[in-house]
């Protein structure tokens, strides 16, 4: 009687193992089956949704470097460093460093390109570095003699194809005079390198501009056009600007994070003075 009881016991669990394991079975192959047919739908090059029709939109963010390291307040963006202080100098650098390295990278599909040479299909464009100075990591960018520089660069979007300001024509009311001064004067010399995202950097009142002084942009003020659209192909990396300060009058230099509108807005804060830096688009 007792072994013919374990007997039944032995066969409902056997039953009831059996059935879990056929039902989880028939569940992960469904499972696989489905994920296999979405699969084919997608496209490994290339967004399904893009541009307007993605979440991340047409508007690109403007980023800058170096930012702060993941052991400081990961609440603050701001870059404060003192350039008597060779370690503090040198956390700045090696962000930089860091951030740059991909730059100096040989790759096979990436070009020589200029607004007369685009890249052909399946390259990409080389980002000359030769062009820097003094922003170069020989001279540490400039920290260490109180003149930083802080790299600009556009977020990349999937075919995302800038509207550009190329002619002096119907520039924006809100363009500042010296850089419509600036377009202008590519225009009346013929050149061809206005077809340009054009970035420009001010303090955002009069008693910002006085302390953080002159600014130079290199190697050009904006991100050429040749560099777009973005397309995923092996090796692109985005143009950067550097953005140099080359007398700023406090002696803790520090960087807020970008706050990212319709006009790409970057803010770069000397001590406690304000920089907005924007990129024009149509």
């Amino acid at each position: 009687m007792y072994d013919r009881i374990k007997d039944i016991i032995r066969y409902k669990f056997t039953k009831i193992l059996f059935f879990y394991v056929c039902f989880y079975a028939a569940l992960v192959g469904f499972f696989a089956a489905m994920l296999a047919v979405f699969w084919q739908t997608l496209d490994m090059q290339m967004p399904k949704y893009q541009l307007d029709s993605s979440l991340i939109g047409s508007n690109p963010g403007l980023g800058f470097r170096p930012t702060p390291p993941e052991y400081q307040n990961v609440e603050s963006s701001l870059i404060w460093y003192k350039a008597s202080d060779n370690g503090n100098v040198g956390i700045w650098t090696k962000l930089i460093d860091d951030f740059l390295e991909p730059y100096t990278l040989e790759e096979d599909n990436r070009v020589d390109c200029s607004f007369d040479n685009p890249p052909p299909e399946g390259k990409v464009c080389k980002v000359p570095m030769t062009n820097w100075s003094p922003c170069v990591k020989e001279n540490q960018y400039n920290f260490k003699k109180k003149s930083p520089c802080i790299f600009l660069k556009l977020n990349k979007i999937y075919n995302w194809v800038p509207d550009m300001y190329n002619t002096s024509a119907n520039l924006p009311e809100k363009m500042p005079d010296d850089l419509k001064e600036h377009i202008r004067g590519e225009e009346a010399r013929g050149n061809k390198n206005t077809n340009v995202v054009w970035v420009s950097c001010s303090g955002e009142n009069p008693a910002d501009n006085e302390h953080i002084g002159a600014i130079q942009y290199i190697p050009r003020r904006g991100f050429p056009g040749y560099f777009f659209p973005y397309k995923n192909v092996d090796g692109y990396l985005p143009p950067v600007v550097a953005v140099y300060f080359e007398k700023p009058k406090s002696k803790y230099c520090s960087c807020n994070d970008p706050e990212t509108e319709l006009w790409i807005n970057e803010r770069i804060e000397l001590m406690i003075s304000f920089v907005a830096c924007y990129i024009y688009l149509r």
